[in-house]
């Protein structure tokens, strides 16, 4: 029996045993609020607590739906990246997941799909949300047929720079991973941080890893490995974790990048000490917000597409990204669904384009896109992917998304061989498919 297999049964288990404790709970939740139907809704922080304009603006959204639903509230659960999914998986575990939470869908979404953890929103997608968000993005939502959330957000990963520290220095942005390597000694020697990287929190540094795989291997490559024609530890993937060692031997990273935080990473960029970072479409917002002056760099942020690789069969059109979204958990309400038809809104998509960076996925929506430079590149950027490759760690199932990301950190460390780290995310995918 495959992990897949072993966890569906220990959710099923756990569902038997938890029922109870779960209406018990719900039962409590309600009296406390007066009688009123009491909605859970999990969303990710850009940090600063109460300060938070992603927490804000969702209080705001809230503020709005409880003065149109007075026997509806909605209890908002703000948690960072790495908190949300220790949270998320106590809760899934324990066969009481939140009514909304976010996800990037994927196979991590799926799995929970399989097991019984989530609300099956089919009708809803096809009756109402497919008229104004598109049925590409609503895919990544949704599997055999059916769908369980849907996005708010479909971006690209790419490289954040400072243009004036880019000005200052004499470079250019590079256009292929050979003038990547040339720019860093460049950077360093004028006294700037050349790249940020939070790899303490893993997944910013996997990032670097399947680019690079996308790079040298192309679609081909993955679909080979992922269809067990080839292999993840098929060349193309040996060679990306090669090429990564060759950047991090030339002491691109600051120092103690290894137990950074992606906070640490948007802290460096926001407050003008490091020239680039690979992140995506949302870096603006954490910048910001981990930024001394709360502001980051305004206008000296630029964009571009991860570099070629010379002698690599994937394209520069090619892009790895992702959206954000949210699903609803298996109990959650008519009213629940009816809260996340609410949040969809046109309005409120146009606000998370300042708050949050968004690129928008509702009609009408990406008019708030004019007049910025940076999320327009990466809405081509989107539009143009012949290959557009969700996250690994979010596409592939848990724990080989797992898996890929603590083989890139031994990479990094210096504990592990490309060849290794290759035949590391091979074995687990071979455990786990």
């Amino acid at each position: 029996m495959n992990t897949r297999n072993r966890i569906i049964g220990m959710f099923v288990l756990l569902l038997f045993a938890s029922a109870m404790l779960f209406a018990g709970g719900q039962g409590e939740q309600q009296a406390a609020s007066g009688g009123k139907e009491v909605i859970t809704w999990w969303a990710l922080s850009s940090g600063g607590g109460a300060e938070d304009p992603r927490q804000i603006l969702r209080e705001q959204i809230i503020a709005d739906y409880e003065a149109q639903n007075p026997d509806v509230t909605i209890d908002l659960v703000m948690l960072d990246n790495e908190a949300f999914k220790q949270k998320i998986q106590v809760a899934i575990q324990a066969g009481t997941p939140p009514d909304i939470f976010h996800s990037w869908g994927g196979g991590v979404m799926i799995e929970y799909a399989e097991a019984g953890m989530l609300r099956d929103i089919t009708d809803e997608v096809k009756n109402n949300l497919s008229n104004r968000i598109g049925l590409g993005p609503l895919g990544v939502y949704g599997y055999d047929g059916r769908y369980f959330g849907s996005p708010y957000d479909m971006g690209a990963v790419g490289f954040w720079y400072n243009k004036d520290i880019f000005a200052e220095v004499g470079v250019s942005v590079p256009e292929t991973w050979a003038d990547l390597l040339r720019i860093v000694p460049q950077i360093r020697q004028a006294g700037y941080v050349p790249i940020a990287l939070g790899a303490g929190d893993k997944w910013p540094a996997h990032f670097w890893w399947v680019y690079l795989a996308m790079r040298m291997g192309g679609q081909e490559a993955f679909n080979r490995a992922y269809d067990g024609r080839g292999s993840f530890a098929d060349q193309p993937f040996v060679r990306a974790g090669e090429l990564l060692l060759q950047l991090n031997a030339l002491n691109p990273f600051q120092t103690g990048f290894l137990g950074a935080t992606y906070d640490d990473q948007g802290a460096l960029m926001g407050n003008g000490e490091a020239a680039m970072e690979l992140m995506g479409q949302w870096a603006p917002g954490v910048q910001a917000a981990n930024s001394v002056s709360g502001e980051g760099i305004g206008d000296a942020l630029g964009w571009f597409s991860f570099p070629a690789v010379a002698g690599g069969q994937g394209k520069l059109t090619d892009v790895m990204g992702g959206g954000n979204g949210y699903v609803l958990g298996k109990d959650a309400s008519d009213a629940a669904l009816d809260f996340l038809d609410f949040f969809l809104q046109e309005k409120y998509n146009v606000e998370l384009v300042d708050v949050e960076g968004i690129v928008p996925v509702v009609a009408g929506a990406e008019s708030a896109l004019e007049g910025n430079a940076n999320l327009i590149q990466i809405a081509d950027a989107v539009a143009n992917a012949g290959y557009y490759q969700l996250y690994y760690d979010q596409f592939l199932p848990p724990a080989v998304g797992e898996a890929v990301k603590d083989a890139v950190a031994k990479l990094l460390a210096g504990v592990s061989t490309p060849a290794q780290t290759a035949q590391e995310i091979q074995a687990s995918w071979q455990a786990n498919k």
